[in-house]
């Protein structure tokens, strides 16, 4: 039922709880919780918090008491930490996992009445556990508003395939698919209901669409899709994506379809990405636009961005298959370098409304016109991230690498060195290619420049020694030096390698 005193700020929230209790989600308190329990008949919590490779995992409780409930959400709970993560030790295992209500959400699927609630780990000191990526991320962000007084806002692009059995009827040219409606794009309705319970999980949606990539092999059918955020509070933008691969992956299951987010999976056909789009927020105001322009805010981070591209990519392309995906003369970018509007580069300023947006009255001259300026949409995106990505780490490699843009004294130099107006994958212009520096080629190498740059995200205590020794260790674990050319001829293998690494993320 709807809450009859709800404000035009909850009224139509797609999230139940924010609805009923006529607040936003971070302003839940354990006494709200509990009387949304308690109203709405609630029988389950479910914890949930990533692992070491990135999904959601779950604790389930059956609530016997309000004593019961109470203590749940009070103390959170032990788990094995040697279990999860590959750094904690077995010998000294045992960690918290404490809920954030913030992230609470009516679970879209179980049959019986569940609240799901996102955790964090604590050591056994009580204190937040120093190599949790999720902590991590938190003192990122912490650091940045700390040394520049701006705050980070991003959103994803969360691209994925969905494989089932073909279908004769209605199929969609080979890699035409962008933007195709039903019936030509067959999966329309799964992504729908995905955005749908995205929604009411507190998922900020911009929109959906199919993808460039579909294509028919072997008797199944490949059709690529992709949802896109809004831009939120960093933290946000981080629990959504993981929440809202969990819901793709729970509706294909459903569907008796497969759903894969990795960053290639066939030779001559588009690999799915994660784009990241980033602000910088300064009182409100996006900071990365000044008089309807770019700032020198945001090329200082543009700057940051590339100058930690080759290390960024050791959170944000972490199997060897992403390799695959990063090579020349494919959207996917391989050299160092930002433009407008130009997909071939790595860093793209995508277009704005920079205007009056006398647009929408051109189309439709009945309205009357007003002065609005929508200059606060613009964003820069990162263009290499896909979906094998930790999400708190590489967020959280974004946000140091836009600290040190802004912190950098010759960034605004290196921002226009850097900068290229043209298709640098044409022929004509090679010799802008060769002053330009290249994106890893392999994890092994992705490691290295890891290493090399180690300093600055250990910088101000964000990055523990531990996670970047180890992140690097897992890198070079896959021996991949050189695999892309070993595979290129041999298509069994390549897509062995590629089952391999088929649900990553």
């Amino acid at each position: 039922m709807k809450n009859p005193f709800a404000n035009s700020l909850t009224e139509m929230n797609p999230n139940s709880l924010v609805q009923y209790l006529n607040k936003p989600s971070d302003q839940f308190t354990k006494a709200d919780l509990i009387r949304y329990i308690d109203d709405h008949n609630i029988a389950m919590i479910n914890f949930r918090y990533t692992g070491g490779d990135g999904r959601l995992k779950t604790l389930n409780f059956v609530i016997n008491s309000r004593e019961h409930l109470d203590n749940i959400l009070s103390t959170g709970e032990r788990v094995d930490g040697s279990s999860l993560f590959p750094f904690v030790q077995a010998s000294s295992s045992d960690l918290y996992v404490i809920p954030r209500y913030k992230t609470a959400f009516v679970n879209p699927f179980t049959a019986v009445p569940s609240l799901d609630i996102l955790c964090s780990y604590y050591d056994k000191d009580s204190n937040p556990l120093e190599s949790s990526p999720e902590y991590i991320l938190r003192k990122a962000h912490r650091v940045l508003q700390e040394r520049t007084g701006l705050s980070f806002e991003v959103m994803g692009e969360l691209e994925y395939y969905v494989i089932s059995p073909a279908k004769e009827l209605f199929q969609a040219a080979d890699q035409k698919g962008y933007h195709e409606a039903y019936p030509f794009a067959k999966w329309e309705q799964l992504r729908a209901e995905a955005m749908v319970a995205i929604a009411q999980t507190g998922g900020k949606i911009k929109y959906g669409h199919s993808e460039v990539g579909n294509f028919s092999k072997n008797g199944m059918e490949y059709e690529q899709n992709e949802i896109e955020f809004l831009p939120v509070n960093l933290e946000d933008a981080a629990d959504q994506l993981v929440i809202a691969k969990w819901i793709l992956r729970t509706l294909a299951f459903k569907y008796g379809v497969s759903v894969t987010f990795a960053p290639k999976i066939t030779v001559g056909k588009a690999g799915s990405g994660m784009h990241i789009h980033t602000r910088l927020i300064k009182d409100g105001e996006n900071a990365m636009v000044e008089n309807g322009c770019l700032s020198d805010i945001a090329r200082r981070a543009i700057a940051g961005y590339l100058y930690l591209a080759p290390s960024l990519t050791a959170f944000g392309n972490t199997n060897p298959t992403s390799y695959f995906r990063l090579v020349p003369h494919q959207e996917a970018p391989t050299n160092i370098c930002w433009g407008d509007r130009n997909r071939s580069v790595l860093v793209r300023v995508p277009l704005g409304w920079s205007g009056k947006n006398a647009m929408i009255y051109h189309a439709n001259p009945q309205e009357k016109v007003e002065d609005q300026d929508f200059s606060n949409k613009q964003t820069v995106e990162f263009r290499c991230p896909d979906g094998s990505a930790d999400v708190y780490l590489l967020l959280a490699g974004l946000t140091v690498a836009a600290r040190h843009g802004l912190e950098m004294k010759d960034a605004l130099a290196f921002a226009k060195r850097t900068y290229v107006d043209v298709n640098i994958f044409d022929d004509e212009h090679k010799a802008r290619i060769a002053e330009l520096k290249q994106l890893p080629v392999s994890c092994w190498d992705s490691a290295e420049k890891l290493l090399e740059q180690g300093d600055i995200y250990k910088m101000y205590d964000v990055f523990p020694q531990s996670v970047i020794e180890g992140t690097a260790r897992k890198l070079k674990n896959f021996n991949d030096k050189g695999m892309l050319q070993r595979l290129e001829h041999d298509t069994a293998q390549l897509q062995e390698t590629v089952k391999q690494y088929f649900h990553c993320g």
